[in-house]
């Protein structure tokens, strides 16, 4: 079977996983928080951002490779981190994992996914990234960094945009808590979705592996918050100097809004940054991600990741375009997993390099070097913030 045939782009997947998952599962991977504002608005910035076509260029082989933490990839993505994958998909980790080991490209796990480090470790590739919830407890914290390093992770992933729980009200009318709680309103849509209640009947409900260790016993809890949040703190500046000591390979800092705040990480040692809004899930307040992007790299030389609302290759050239070097996207790739199962994640990539390719083409590109000078409204990207 074709794939491209059937699913030549991200919405195509998006449409068939819909079909294929319990109602309350879509609403946790498909939503945002609040009014879903900053959902939306990060697909719109991306839509307004523009680039000129060129003709007469003669034929063109692009090249999608990049250089980016010393590392080189053949394409300027990777997998972001995903808190409870396994709850959109079964064995979406390790699935995901496998995917982007097989491709040379990262994958980032997340402190709150449904398998552990330990569970992962076999099936990682050379570019294994941690994303870490800060823990307040400095022993929980070291023993977490040891875990991670221990497994094969070479970069850690520190989230700073998460303070406290999002209320994420789509999600809490979809009767979904943390951790699920099968209610008969839930089991109703489970019957429905046969392929995926027939994954978690072999793989068991999920839950947050990484944080067995040291959990002991529930408590209450806001039905949007976890156990994850009995373990964390709202890091400060010495939280990130502390980290930075501690881990000897690439660290990077994400969720980074505000082009101030670039100077003080670079000089606390940080490798790289990571822009982001959190997807539309944490504050309905910010801007879309694509419009800070400009003024962050503006503000520092410093590496940029960049993620918010990105749906296929020309996404990635347009951030690409607007000063990151490289990017990342999660949702899609659950997108992939979802209708297409263990074949989702590696046809994911290959639309989005597909669709690079098709895009550099039109503007007469090489190489993903040359992406900044066919652009016609960097300056105007800036000013919409």
């Amino acid at each position: 079977m074709d794939l491209h045939s059937s699913f030549p782009g991200i919405a195509d997947l998006k449409r068939r996983a819909k079909r294929r998952i319990p109602f309350f599962v879509w609403e946790f991977l498909a939503s945002g928080t609040g009014t879903e504002t900053t959902l939306h608005r990060n697909r719109t910035a991306l839509d307004q951002v523009q680039f000129l076509p060129s003709i007469l260029h003669g034929p063109i082989e692009c090249d999608t490779g990049t250089r980016f933490l010393g590392q080189d990839f053949p394409l300027p993505f990777g997998i972001a981190p995903i808190g409870m994958a396994g709850l959109v998909w079964p064995d979406a980790e390790r699935l995901l994992a496998h995917a982007a080991a097989k491709a040379g490209l990262p994958y980032t796990l997340s402190t709150v996914a449904s398998q552990s480090p330990e569970d992962l470790a076999p099936h990682l590739g050379q570019n294994a990234w941690f994303q870490l919830y800060p823990p307040k407890d400095p022993d929980i914290r070291t023993d977490m960094l040891n875990r991670a390093r221990s497994a094969g992770f070479s970069t850690l992933v520190l989230t700073v945009d998460v303070p406290v729980a999002s209320r994420r009200e789509r999600q809490t009318r979809s009767g979904l808590t943390n951790p699920p709680r099968l209610t008969p309103r839930l089991l109703a849509q489970i019957a429905l979705r046969p392929a995926w209640a027939l994954g978690m009947a072999q793989n068991g409900m999920p839950r947050m592996r990484t944080l067995d260790k040291y959990i002991d016993g529930d408590s209450a809890l806001p039905p949007t918050a976890h156990v994850g949040y009995l373990l964390r703190t709202s890091p400060d500046m010495e939280y990130v100097k502390w980290l930075r000591d501690a881990w000897e390979g690439p660290f990077i800092v994400k969720g980074v809004m505000r082009a101030e705040d670039a100077e003080r990480l670079q000089q606390a040692g940080v490798d790289a940054i990571w822009v982001s809004n959190h997807g539309g899930r944490q504050f309905d307040g910010a801007p879309a991600s694509i419009n800070v992007l400009p003024l962050i790299r503006e503000a520092t030389s410093m590496p940029l990741i960049f993620d918010g609302g990105i749906e296929g290759g020309l996404d990635i050239l347009r951030a690409l375009a607007l000063g990151a070097d490289f990017v990342m996207l999660g949702r899609g790739f659950l997108y992939g997993l979802s209708a297409l199962g263990a074949k989702g994640p590696a046809h994911v990539i290959d639309i989005l390099r597909q669709d690079m390719i098709a895009n550099m083409g039109q503007m007469g590109l090489s190489n993903l070097r040359e992406i900044r000078s066919v652009i016609t409204n960097i300056d105007a990207a800036a000013q919409r913030v």
